[in-house]
């Protein structure tokens, strides 16, 4: 049996065999063991005729075994149930000398270090889990909803966002690839007889799929060549992406919010336990940085306010307002400038949500020049119908738009964005048969995860993380 399934219902008096790792051996009677089900060690009592002398000296921190023995209720502290062991069998032993992961504090950026193994910490077993529940809750919410999964490709032709910091994907002899004869790359001699990247989106798919499916959405790897070390960017992440034809930016915005509270209401029902014991972590960590810095709530707490109550919703123009008449720009807190028409950064929209608001905000009509080319001109000219949802702790988690299913009006941005009207004659020729206003959105699964466990650096919540100069494991 699973421990999970025996702490949630013992069934006392009964044999029962268990597999697992050891967390602690105390007192060589009492055996804490985890078999990954759940967050909760069982207690094992072990004695002579359970666990000779000499297996004993084998049983350590990390070791697998496997016991049977009978089920009874606890006579101690701790634990509700202890499984009194008749026989104990090491599966894997463990050498306490060379073994890393040990029953004390580990750093976290030790534990990067030690990837393939930090599963076997509390902490990563909580956040591994909980990713797992937010994965099917995502399922759950599109396939409820009546909406088909698209898979998008990994590989592609196009840069879906326009910025060029793509990871080139070829089978040529790096040493010596063919060229043209201004010596220039030739592609055409390539594996797909052109420049072939790692997908930056699945969007554009999408909208294919959308405007003959009604509703459609993929989760997929997705992957930025983008030279960045912050605690918010990996190279290879996933993305949730749904694209729905006739919505506006309004229906777009209302998708946006009950999906997000969907994902957080299935955590907080399903994986209670992992948050409990994320959110007493977060609490202990608090303690140890200064006050400005500390979380203003507990975790629990937060995801419940999130889940319970309606987003703010207003333009970039109101927002730019409130951010130049705030006390904390006026007292040159900000350490990046604000003005209408450049990008807001994070510190600026974890103002708005955090210090302002005090709640999640979606943003909306950014600046065409800062948004890419493939979103939605409104009446004004300067603006387009975009939006990103902020949360508090993360600023933006979802961004998307209206997308613009004007032809003439698309091959306009194509130009504006230099982006060859020959590279996409298949996103555009669908502007031309039946065309209908359509919208959709993207989530950084990993942002989501960081915000559902507190976690505060996204390489902590996605098994392998891969960065600039990093692609171990």
């Amino acid at each position: 049996m699973t421990i999970k399934a025996i702490l949630s219902s013992p069934a006392y008096n009964t044999q029962t065999t268990i597999q697992g790792w050891v967390r602690t051996f105390r007192n060589e009677q009492f055996i804490a063991v985890n078999d990954g089900s759940c967050i909760s060690n069982l207690q094992i009592v072990v004695d002579a005729n359970s666990l000779n002398e000499l297996d004993s000296k084998r049983v350590h921190t990390g070791t697998s075994i496997r016991v049977t023995g009978v089920l009874k209720p606890s006579l101690g502290k701790g634990q509700v149930v202890e499984l009194i062991a008749e026989k104990v069998e090491i599966l894997g032993e463990c050498n306490p000398n060379e073994f890393p992961i040990q029953m004390k504090k580990h750093s976290l950026d030790f534990l990067r270090e030690k990837a393939h193994l930090r599963f076997r910490t509390s902490t990563f077993s909580a956040i591994f889990r909980l990713r797992h529940l937010l994965s099917f809750a995502i399922h759950d919410y599109f396939h409820k909803n009546g909406f088909v999964n698209i898979h998008s490709p990994i590989i592609t032709g196009s840069d879906a966002e326009g910025a060029g910091e793509m990871f080139t994907v070829s089978n040529f002899d790096l040493e010596n690839p063919p060229r043209n004869e201004d010596g220039s790359i030739n592609y055409q001699e390539d594996f797909f007889g052109k420049h072939a990247h790692l997908t930056v989106s699945g969007q554009l798919e999408a909208e294919l799929a959308a405007l003959a499916l009604g509703k459609v959405y993929t989760f997929g790897p997705t992957f930025r060549a983008e030279n960045s070390n912050t605690s918010r960017h990996l190279a290879e992440f996933w993305m949730i992406e749904p694209e729905v034809a006739f919505n506006d930016l309004n229906d777009n915005m209302d998708l946006a919010e009950d999906f997000l509270k969907h994902c957080i209401r299935f955590a907080l029902e399903n994986g209670r336990e992992d948050l409990e014991f994320l959110q007493e972590r977060e609490a202990t960590e608090d303690k140890q940085k200064p006050i400005e810095e500390r979380q203003t709530a507990p975790l629990i707490e937060r995801l419940e306010f999130v889940a319970n109550n309606t987003f703010e919703r207003i333009t970039y123009t109101e927002a730019i307002d409130i951010l130049l008449n705030s006390n904390h720009y006026k007292k040159k807190k900000f350490k990046y400038p604000i003005e209408w028409g450049i990008d807001l950064q994070s510190e600026h929209e974890r103002y708005l949500v955090e210090k302002h608001f005090k709640k999640p905000v979606i943003l909306t009509n950014y600046p065409a020049a800062i948004k890419a080319f493939y979103m939605r001109t409104n009446d004004d000219q300067k603006t387009v119908a975009a939006m990103d949802i902020l949360v508090p702790g993360i600023g933006e988690i979802i961004g998307g738009s209206q997308r613009e299913e004007r032809y003439d009006r698309l091959l306009e941005k194509c130009g504006q964005f230099n982006i060859p009207e020959e590279s996409m004659w298949w996103y555009l020729e669908t502007r031309k048969f039946g065309t209908c206003q359509h919208a959709g959105f993207g989530l950084g699964f990993e942002r989501l995860v960081m915000y559902v466990t507190g976690m505060t650096n996204i390489r902590d919540v996605i098994p392998f993380p891969r960065t600039p100069k990093n692609a171990e494991f």
